[in-house]
């Protein structure tokens, strides 16, 4: 069975909220933290803990528990001083994974120098990740890892068909690297396949690589 893990929320906006709520409903204890009382009864009944606090006081979020902890997601609105000034207290409380939702790429630089182990960019993330997928029919998933790559789910072109990995050369080819195989017949996920693997009709091929290099190869697909 799973391990749960602790998870604490500071700031319950839409983003945060959901992910608490989402984070409860897989099993996990959830902390879920914010000013707004009305927000923290709302989240009550979908959390481990809802606790009214002010997460931009250290002394505050020691008094919570805050240290007990696997892992703190700060999402506290449009203030970066706000997301900066937490981040910093989490650091020297001694979380060992910080997500931060950051603003601007500028907030994304100052909360990875003081602590953060990971930025995000909710809203744009799933833009990036929506665009991909209505641009290109092929596409079928997309998920940005860290700055400048990602994995994506691909449909294999006709000259794939009934060639091998090796064949297709899609390393050699386009700079990407194929990590997994979606067999449809039978239904199966074909971890790391070696290179005589043949690619048929009903795969969907899961590759990595850099943007640019999957964006070329998008093109040709």
């Amino acid at each position: 069975m799973k391990k749960s893990k602790r998870f604490a929320v500071l700031g319950l906006g839409k983003f945060g909220f959901y992910l608490a709520t989402h984070l409860f409903q897989r099993g996990h204890e959830v902390m879920a933290v914010d000013v707004d009382k009305e927000i923290v009864q709302e989240i009550k009944n979908f959390s481990t803990q809802a606790i009214v606090a002010d997460a931009t006081n250290k002394e505050t979020l020691l008094s919570i528990g805050i240290e007990n902890m696997d892992s703190v997601i700060v999402s506290l609105g449009t203030r970066m001083d706000h997301s900066i000034l937490t981040t910093l207290s989490l650091k020297e409380i001694g979380i060992k994974e910080i997500v931060v939702k950051a603003i601007t790429e500028d907030h994304r630089k100052i909360l990875g120098i003081i602590g953060a182990t990971e930025v995000i960019f909710p809203e744009r993330d799933m833009a990036e990740k929506v665009a991909h997928n209505l641009s290109s029919p092929n596409l079928l998933d997309y998920l940005p890892l860290s700055e400048g790559y990602s994995i994506m789910e691909l449909v294999p072109q006709k000259s794939f068909i009934g060639k091998t990995i090796k064949d297709i050369q899609l390393r050699n080819v386009y700079g990407v690297q194929i990590i997994a195989i979606k067999e449809l017949v039978p239904e199966r996920m074909n971890l790391l396949p070696s290179s005589d693997t043949m690619v048929k009709e009903s795969d969907v091929l899961v590759v990595i690589g850099s943007d640019e290099d999957l964006r070329n190869l998008e093109e040709e697909t």
